[in-house]
């Protein structure tokens, strides 16, 4: 399936390369620029299902011609919970041109990979015109994986016919995962949101590895394949081959360590279906536990010991950038309480966190804070104790004090501890993960280099505009690429169990830790 020999003969490797990107593309255009989504289910441990096309069409780009499967290296493999970490996990990645018969290989150890198991194809086909997309299709594969032994750690290798990672000669690209445990252990998690491309989204993950995090929580805005973020098909800069080297870049943590996505505004791309999420849907495969998987297939929850994490999209209820503004029709909303309500009550769960995308509160000058989040969700936080609430959107650290109906209910220090129970929320802006930097309206205060301020000038975004406000409740701000690293301590009955709360700069020193603290059930 290469250049033929007299051919190679006399070309270039250039030319050569040309000769088979052109022979192996597909380069139909779609009438009318819409965009496919298509799928082949493939059995898993339980089938996965088929996805169903972003768009209504009416033609679609043709069948793409194979390759020599041995040539063609799977890339940009992440892994994501199922509904429960102790039993379920999916595995995903990505193939550059077509293949046949895609797999995955799992065991207990790295020499055997007995069990294998087919994977589903999703297609994303993005023709040339669509934002600054060049003609381009995008190959995603994902093994949904269940009845899995709770704490164990696993072995799996992906391929296709052509390439099995069992070979000896393919044992270097096997990978591991290791499931939640059965019962509550000491772990740690991290996260952070606005990555995108470059060298300190790898720096970054770099840093994560160290942490040896338990799974990672991406608060939107993703890779930036759409850079506008209005999540308009207005919107300019679209190129769908970001996500390629987005999923290059985070593969050294995310084929190890589930990595979590919510949604955020640079996530709506519009060309893929009414809602945006076309395309996140071919890219992930997230716990379908949620509210409404066609219009918010970002929104789920999950267990991991004695935590709750909550997974939400705020562009449903954003005032500030309103292309989804309202699209759940408030079951959003109601699940939400929902899922607070039985966290709250159930026996094993001590902790609950939240994260999604736009700030509940902030006072960078770029975006500031969102009054929708504030009016839908932050009386639901406040009503069921959450302990801890983590946002992207702007691009720095940020921290709060302890607040509760808008107010500082207690100052947290940096040091300090906070008691949900009676105290209030803590609030994190964690949006400093790799895109270029905000700024704040008043001086940066963190570990080592405090600067006590009574009150900093900001905004919220309303739905009658920015509404200009000054806050006391903006304890630490440091404007530098981190992230945030959580470290979980269960405890018996009674006693009190705690998520020690880091903020973790680019450099790997700490500007910020605080401790949130209340009684185990």
């Amino acid at each position: 399936m290469g250049v033929p020999e007299k051919l190679a003969a006399r070309m270039s490797m250039a030319e050569q390369h040309e000769y088979l990107r052109a022979r192996f593309s597909r380069r139909t255009m779609i009438r009318g620029g819409a965009v496919t989504l298509g799928a082949v289910a493939g059995g898993a441990f339980v089938p996965g299902a088929t996805a169903q096309a972003a768009v209504p069409t009416r033609s679609s780009a043709p069948a793409a011609q194979h390759v020599d499967g041995a040539l063609v290296a799977p890339f940009g493999r992440h892994l994501a919970w199922g509904n429960d970490p102790r039993t379920e996990i999916t595995v995903s990645w990505q193939v550059p041109v077509a293949v046949k018969k895609p797999f995955i290989r799992i065991g207990a150890h790295p020499w055997d990979l007995s069990r294998r198991i087919d994977a589903e194809v999703r297609t994303l086909y993005t023709p040339a015109g669509v934002g600054a997309s060049g003609d381009h299709t995008q190959y995603y594969l994902h093994a949904k994986l269940t009845h899995l032994r709770p704490g164990k750690t696993y072995y799996y290798g992906v391929g296709h016919q052509g390439f099995d990672p069992a070979e000896p000669h393919l044992l270097g690209t096997v990978g591991t995962f290791t499931t939640a445990p059965a019962h509550k252990a000491p772990f740690t998690f991290t996260a952070f949101g606005d990555e995108g491309v470059g060298y300190h989204g790898l720096a970054n993950n770099s840093l994560l590895l160290g942490q040896n995090p338990a799974f990672h929580l991406h608060a939107g805005d993703i890779a930036y394949a759409d850079p506008s973020g209005a999540g308009k098909t207005a919107d300019t800069g679209f190129d769908s081959r970001t996500w390629d080297s987005f999923l290059a870049q985070t593969e050294s943590v995310a084929k190890q360590i589930p990595w979590m996505p919510a949604y955020g505004n640079h996530d709506m791309e519009a060309w893929y279906s009414p809602n945006g999420y076309g395309g996140e849907e071919a890219r992930w495969n997230l716990p379908d536990n949620g509210p409404d998987k066609k219009n918010l297939p970002g929104v789920y929850s999950f267990v991991y010991g004695n935590t709750a994490v909550i997974s939400l999209d705020a562009n449903d209820v954003s005032f500030e950038i309103p292309a989804n503004l309202g699209i759940s029709g408030g079951t959003q909303t109601k699940w939400l309480e929902g899922q607070l309500k039985k966290f709250r009550a159930a026996k094993d769960v001590d902790f609950i966190v939240v994260f999604f995308h736009h700030c509940a509160y902030c006072t960078s000058t770029a975006h500031a804070s969102e009054g929708g989040v504030r009016q839908e969700w932050v009386p639901l936080f406040e009503k069921y104790t959450v302990d801890l609430v983590i946002n992207g959107h702007n691009h720095q650290y940020e921290r709060t004090d302890v607040i509760k109906a808008g107010k500082v209910a207690k100052k947290l220090p940096i040091g300090g501890t906070a008691y949900p129970e009676t105290d209030g929320v803590v609030y994190v802006t964690a949006g400093a993960a790799g895109r270029s930097l905000y700024a704040f309206s008043a001086p940066d205060s963190y570990e080592g280099h405090e600067h006590e301020t009574d009150s900093v000038a900001s905004f919220v975004n309303t739905k009658d505009g920015k509404v200009n406000e000054t806050v006391a409740w903006s304890r630490v701000r440091y404007l530098d690429y981190s992230f945030l690293r959580v470290d979980v301590t269960p405890a018996p009955k009674g006693r009190q169990t705690t998520l020690t709360v880091s903020g973790i700069a680019e450099t790997g020193d700490r500007v910020d830790h605080f401790t949130v603290s209340r009684k185990a059930k």
